[in-house]
C-alpha cells in the first residue's frame, strides 16, 4: 500500500474554536500520527492519551496500522493482572467478617492486618493506577472534567486517608476510632475501584483492536505483486507498490487483478463479489474496467494501471473503515458527562463540610472539618459504577453466545437498543448467497428430465456459479449426465457443445439471436420469472428450443418470519445490494421491505448510511461481504453474518453466528434487556453513595451524633456490589 499520499494538513481547523495547541505533530513528519476519536483536533506522534477526555488514542492513518500488538492493550493487561492479584486478598481481608468469615482478620490481628492493607494496596494504587492518576490531574489541571476526575480524586483521597489512619491514628479524633483505637481503612475500595476500571479499558481496548484487524484483513485482499509488461515485450514480476500508472500488466488466469485499470487485451469473466457481493463473475472484454483484488477466472488479460497505491479502491475501502470506526463516540461520554456535573458537586459539598465543622464543629474542629472532608470525597466514589456495565456486558455476551449472537462490545449493545433503521444487503443475508435451480420448463416435444440431463451434461466443464447451480440441481434429482465434446464458451452470451451426438446450446436472448432463432414466443414466460429475481436461459437442442432453465439465489427459510419481527420491534427496513432493480425490486416485494436501493457500490452504501444518519436516522447495517464493510463500520451499529467475510466480521459490533436474519431479533431484544439492566445497576452503584455523601458530611451528627465510620463505608460498597452482580446475573435468563 503507498503511503505518500497519507497527508496531515487541514486538521487542526477542522474543530471550532481550536487554537492548534493539542497538535503536536512537528512540521515535515511524516510517521503514524494519533488522534482522539472524539476530538480530532488532538494530534501526536506517540501513544497517549486524550488531554481533554483521557481515552486512548487511535491511529489516524489506515496504511499505518501494523500487524504487532497494541502495546496500550499489553501494558493496561499487565497492570489489570498485577492489581487483580492483589486485590483478591484485600478484599477476603476486608469483606470477610461482613460475609461469615469473623475470624479471617484475628488471624494475624487488627494492627498487622492494616499494615497487610497497606502494602497490598499501594501496588494497586500507584502502579496498576497510575494512567487514571495521570489522567485524572490532566482533567483538573485542563478543567475538562470526565470519568477519570472522579477516579482520580477518589481513588486518591480514599489511599491518602487510609495510609494517614494506619500511620498516625492517634491525630483522628475518637468519632473516628473504634475502642482499640483502629481508624477504619479504605484500601480495598481504592484498589477494587482501580481494577474494575482497568478491566473496563482492557475491555475497550480489545474492542478497539478489532479496528486494526479488520484493517488489516483488508489490506491482505490485495495482490502482493503485479507482472508488467515492458516496452520491449518481456513480463517481470514486480511487487505492487512498484506498479505506475500507465504501466501494462499481465494478468492470468486465477489471479487477482493488481490495481484498478482498463483491459487492453484479452477476455475473462471476473469474480467482484468483494465490490458488488454478487455471486456471478462479470464478463471482461476490452474497454472494460477492472478493481483491483478482484479475482479473475478462466481467460488471460492485459491491463492499463488506471489507479494504484491510495488511489484504488480497495484502498479507499480500507480508508472509509478506518475513518468510520475512529468516528465513533465510545461508551465513556455518558460516564464523562455524569463525572462533569458530579465532580463539581462533591467538591462543593466537601468544602462546605469543612467550613461547617471548621465553624460549628466540637474541639479539635480542624481535624474534624479535614476528616468530614476526606471522608466526602472518599463515600462518593462510586465502587460499583465500575462494575455496572462491565458485568452487565460480560453476562449479555454469554447469554448472546448461547443464542448465536456475538457482541464484540458494550458500544454495540448500547447503540443497537435505539436503533429505529436497518439496512441490508440481498445476497448472502436476505438469500442464501449462491444460486440455485428453481424450474425447469420444457417445450412440446420435450420432458423436463431430457432438458435438465441435456443442460447440466453442457454444464460440467464450466467454472460458472450458475453452471455448478444447473449441474448441482440436476444431481439433487437424480438426473443422468453424459460428457459433452466440442465444448465452447460464448463470453456474455452462454455456452454451445455435442452432448450425445447432439448440439446444444445454453444461454441468453443474444446467444438465441446470434443462432438465427426467435424467443419471442417464450419471452413472456422468461420475464414473468425473471420479475421474481430468477436468471433464465433457454436451452436449444438441434437448432430449436427446449425448453428453459431458471436459477436463483433463494431467500432464507427463516428471512420472512424474521422481517415481520424487525417490523414489530420497530424497524425500518431498507435492502442495499449491489444486484439490478429488477431482481432487488423482486426480491423486497415479496418479503415486505420499506425500502430497496440496488445497483450500489461499497462507497454508495457507506454514503447512504451517513446520510441517514445527519437526518436523524439510527442506523443498524446488516451483511456479510468485503462490500459491506465500510457500511458495517460507518452505522451505528454493524452486524455481520458469521457465514461472511472475515473483514466484515472484524467491521461489525455484532456477528450472528448461523448468518441468518432471525438473529438480528434476538440481539434486539438482548440489547433492550442489557441496557434496561445497566440502568439499574447504575442505580444501584449510585443511590448507596448518594446516601452516603451527606453522612460524610455530618447532617446527622447534630441530631444523632452520627458520623461517617468503616461499618457504613464497607456496608455502602458491599451492599452496592452485591445489588449489581445479582441485576447483573439476571440476564442469563433473558427471553430472546
Amino acid at each position: 500500500m503507498d503511503h505518500s499520499n497519507c497527508s496531515h494538513s487541514g486538521h487542526g481547523e477542522a474543530v471550532a474554536g481550536d487554537d492548534g495547541r493539542y497538535d503536536l505533530v512537528p512540521a515535515g513528519y511524516d510517521g503514524p500520527v494519533y488522534t482522539c476519536p472524539m476530538h480530532p483536533q488532538v494530534r501526536q506522534p506517540k501513544m497517549g492519551s486524550c488531554p481533554i477526555c483521557g481515552m486512548g488514542l487511535e491511529l489516524e492513518s489506515a496504511a499505518m496500522v501494523d500487524d504487532g500488538p497494541n502495546p496500550e492493550l499489553v501494558d493496561f493487561t499487565r497492570r489489570f493482572w498485577v492489581g487483580a492479584i492483589l486485590t483478591l486478598p484485600l478484599l477476603v481481608l476486608t469483606m470477610g467478617p461482613y460475609v461469615g468469615w469473623p475470624g479471617v482478620r484475628e488471624i494475624f490481628g487488627e494492627r498487622a492486618t492494616l499494615w497487610i492493607e497497606l502494602v497490598l494496596g499501594t501496588p494497586v494504587v500507584l502502579w496498576s493506577g497510575w494512567p487514571f492518576l495521570e489522567r485524572g490531574w490532566n482533567s483538573f489541571r485542563t478543567w475538562n472534567l470526565n470519568m477519570f476526575s472522579l477516579i482520580g480524586m477518589g481513588v486518591l483521597a480514599a489511599w491518602i486517608f487510609s495510609v494517614v489512619a494506619v500511620l498516625a491514628p492517634d491525630i483522628f479524633p475518637d468519632g473516628f476510632r473504634d475502642p482499640e483505637g483502629h481508624v477504619g481503612v479504605y484500601f480495598e475500595a481504592a484498589a477494587v475501584i482501580v481494577t474494575l476500571v482497568l478491566l473496563g479499558q482492557v475491555m475497550e481496548l480489545r474492542a478497539r483492536e478489532g479496528t486494526g484487524k479488520a484493517i488489516r484483513a483488508l489490506l491482505d485482499l490485495a495482490a502482493k505483486t503485479a507482472r508488467v509488461i515492458r516496452a520491449d515485450g518481456t513480463e517481470e514480476e514486480i511487487p505492487l507498490e512498484h506498479v505506475a500508472v500507465g504501466d501494462q500488466l499481465r494478468v492470468r488466469p486465477g489471479d487477482k487483478v493488481p490495481v484498478d485499470g482498463v483491459v487492453l487485451k484479452g477476455r475473462s469473466s471476473i469474480d467482484e463479489s468483494m465490490i458488488t457481493g454478487e455471486p456471478v463473475p462479470v464478463e471482461k472484454v476490452e474497454g472494460d474496467a477492472v478493481t483491483g483484488a478482484t479475482i479473475n477466472g478462466t481467460g488471460s488479460l492485459v491491463i492499463e494501471a488506471k489507479r494504484v497505491g491510495s488511489d484504488t479502491m480497495l484502498a479507499q475501502i480500507v480508508e472509509m473503515v478506518a475513518a468510520a470506526q475512529r468516528s465513533r463516540a465510545p461508551i465513556q461520554k455518558y460516564a464523562d458527562k455524569v463525572a462533569g456535573m458530579f465532580v463539581p458537586a462533591v467538591i462543593g459539598i466537601a468544602v462546605l463540610a469543612f467550613i461547617a465543622w471548621a465553624i460549628w464543629g466540637p474541639a479539635p474542629a480542624l481535624a474534624y472539618a479535614l476528616i468530614a472532608a476526606v471522608a466526602v470525597l472518599i463515600i462518593a466514589c462510586p465502587c460499583a459504577l465500575g462494575l455496572a456495565t462491565p458485568m452487565s456486558i460480560m453476562t449479555a455476551t454469554g447469554r448472546g453466545a448461547q443464542a448465536g449472537v456475538l457482541i464484540k462490545n458494550a458500544e454495540a449493545l448500547e447503540r443497537f437498543e435505539k436503533i429505529d433503521t436497518l439496512i441490508v444487503d440481498k445476497t448472502g443475508t436476505l438469500t442464501e448467497g449462491r444460486p440455485r435451480l428453481v424450474a425447469v420448463m420444457p417445450e412440446e416435444g420435450h420432458d423436463e428430465i431430457e432438458v435438465l440431463s441435456l443442460a447440466a451434461s453442457l454444464e460440467r466443464g464450466s467454472e460458472h456459479p450458475l453452471a455448478e447451480a444447473i449441474v448441482r440441481g440436476a444431481e439433487e434429482r437424480g438426473v443422468a449426465m453424459e460428457t459433452a465434446s466440442e465444448f465452447e464458451a460464448v463470453t456474455g452470451k452462454g455456452v454451445m457443445g455435442t452432448v450425445s451426438g447432439k448440439r446444444v446450446a445454453l444461454g441468453n436472448l443474444a446467444l438465441l439471436s446470434d443462432l438465427g432463432l426467435e424467443g419471442a414466443t417464450l419471452s413472456e414466460k422468461a420475464n414473468a420469472r425473471r420479475d421474481e429475481g430468477e436468471t433464465v436461459m433457454f436451452v436449444i437442442v438441434a437448432g430449436k428450443i427446449a425448453g428453459l432453465i431458471s436459477v436463483a439465489d433463494p431467500v432464507k427459510e427463516t428471512t420472512p418470519a424474521a422481517i415481520k419481527d424487525l417490523h414489530k420491534l420497530g424497524l425500518t427496513i431498507i435492502m442495499a445490494t449491489g444486484d439490478n432493480e429488477r431482481t432487488a425490486q423482486a426480491v423486497a416485494a415479496r418479503l415486505g421491505i420499506d425500502d430497496i436501493r440496488a445497483g450500489v457500490l461499497p462507497a454508495d452504501k457507506a454514503r447512504l448510511i451517513r446520510e441517514l444518519q445527519e437526518g436523524g436516522a439510527k442506523v443498524a447495517m446488516a451483511g456479510d461481504g468485503v462490500n459491506d464493510a465500510p457500511a458495517l463500520a460507518q452505522a451505528d451499529v454493524g452486524i455481520a453474518m458469521g457465514t461472511g467475510a472475515d473483514v466484515a466480521i472484524e467491521s461489525a459490533g455484532i456477528t450472528l453466528v448461523r448468518g441468518n436474519l432471525d438473529g438480528i431479533v434476538r440481539a434486539r431484544k438482548l440489547a433492550r434487556a442489557t441496557m434496561r439492566n445497566i440502568r439499574q445497576n447504575l442505580f444501584f452503584a449510585l443511590i448507596y453513595n448518594a446516601s452516603g455523601v451527606p453522612v460524610a458530611a455530618g447532617v446527622l451528627y447534630p441530631f444523632f451524633g452520627i458520623l461517617i465510620g468503616p461499618m457504613f463505608a464497607a456496608f455502602a460498597m458491599s451492599a452496592s456490589s452485591i445489588s449489581v452482580v445479582l441485576n447483573s446475573l439476571r440476564l442469563r435468563s433473558a427471553k430472546l
